[in-house]
C-alpha cells in the first residue's frame, strides 16, 4: 500500500470556543498526524461552537485507541460538559483536505492577523500576518486565552525587547512577539511535537534571526526577558512562580499569565504577590481571565 492509500481513523468533537483546545490538548496524545480546532461561523467564532477533529493511523490498534479516546473524553466531561466523540474512516486523500475546509483568516486585537497557508488574503498596510497552519500544538488563536495574549502582547512590545513564552504550543505569542518588533524571543516547550511544530512555524513565518525554540522547561533558559508570557493552566503559573520564574524578568519588565479560569485568578494573583509582582492589569474573556503584572518596586 502505498502511503496515499493510508487509512485514518478520524475523531471529532464538538464544543463551546472555550474548551476547544482542551480538547485538542488531550485529542493529540493519540494523534500523530495532527489535531485540527474548526469554526463552524467565521463571522462569529467566539460564540459559535467549533470542531476539534483528530487523525489516527486505521491499524490493528485502532480499537483500543478508539476506547481510549472515548475514555478521555469522558473524564473530560467531569470537568466541562463534552459530548461524546464521533469517528469515521478516511484515506489519506480525505485527511489532507478534510482539515482545511473550515479554519479561515482570523483577525485578532488591532492589527494581528493569523492566516492558514491556503488562503487568499491582502494584508493591509499596518497588518502584523502571522502564518500558522493547524497542527498538533496548542495554540491556534481561537482559544480566549491565545486572544488575550496575543493583545497583551500587541499592547506592550516594543521594538527592541526581548521575549520569553513559556509552553510555546505553537510557537504563536513567539512568532507573534517577533513580528511586532522584539529583537530575541525565546519559546520553550517540554513536549517534543510541540517543539518540532513551533520551530516549522518559526521557519514558515521567517523570523529564524529573532526566534529560537528550545526543548525544556523553566531551568533550561537564562538571561533576562522584558516581557515574559505564560499561556499554560493556573497551578503551572504559580509553581513557575515559586521556582524562580521572576528572576528572569528585567528590573521593568511584565508578565502575561493566563491560562487561567475565573475562580483561580485569585490564587495566581496571591503567588504573584508572593514574587513581589504588582497586578497591573485583569482582563476577561468567557471563563478565562488574563494577568499583566509587573515589579513592584
Amino acid at each position: 500500500m502505498s502511503e496515499s492509500d493510508n487509512e485514518w481513523l478520524e475523531a471529532s468533537v464538538t464544543v463551546v470556543p472555550e474548551i476547544a483546545e482542551a480538547v485538542s490538548e488531550v485529542l493529540s496524545r493519540y494523534a500523530p498526524r495532527g489535531v485540527v480546532i474548526e469554526t463552524t461561523s467565521p463571522g462569529d467564532w467566539e460564540h459559535s461552537p467549533v470542531t476539534v477533529r483528530a487523525y489516527v493511523p486505521y491499524d490493528d490498534q485502532v480499537s483500543s485507541t478508539k476506547r481510549s479516546i472515548q475514555a478521555a473524553m469522558g473524564h473530560l466531561n467531569q470537568i466541562h460538559p463534552v459530548p461524546p466523540p464521533t469517528f469515521r474512516r478516511l484515506t489519506e486523500a480525505d485527511w489532507s483536505e478534510a482539515w482545511k475546509q473550515n479554519f479561515h483568516v482570523l483577525h485578532i486585537g488591532q492589527h494581528i492577523v493569523i492566516r492558514p497557508s491556503w488562503c487568499d488574503y491582502i494584508p493591509r498596510l499596518d497588518d502584523v500576518v502571522i502564518h500558522l497552519d493547524p497542527g498538533m500544538a496548542f495554540g491556534t488563536g481561537l482559544h480566549p486565552t491565545t486572544q488575550m495574549c496575543l493583545e497583551a502582547l500587541e499592547q506592550r512590545v516594543r521594538p527592541g525587547d526581548q521575549v520569553l513564552d513559556i509552553g510555546t504550543g505553537s510557537g504563536i505569542l513567539a512568532i507573534c512577539a517577533a513580528r511586532l518588533g522584539a529583537s530575541l524571543v525565546v519559546g520553550v516547550d517540554n513536549d517534543p511535537v510541540a517543539v518540532r511544530m513551533a520551530r516549522e512555524n518559526v521557519r514558515l513565518n521567517q523570523v529564524e534571526d529573532s526566534v529560537t525554540i528550545l526543548a525544556g522547561s523553566l531551568s533550561n533558559v537564562s538571561g533576562q526577558y522584558d516581557i515574559i508570557v505564560v499561556n499554560i493552566l493556573a497551578k503551572v503559573i504559580i509553581k513557575l512562580l515559586d521556582e524562580g520564574l521572576t528572576s528572569l524578568l528585567a528590573p521593568d519588565g511584565y508578565v502575561i499569565a493566563t491560562g487561567i479560569i475565573t475562580d483561580q485568578a485569585e490564587a495566581v494573583v496571591m503567588a504573584m504577590e508572593k514574587q513581589k509582582l504588582l497586578l497591573i492589569k485583569q482582563q476577561q474573556k468567557d471563563d478565562w481571565v488574563c494577568l499583566i503584572a509587573c515589579r513592584n518596586l
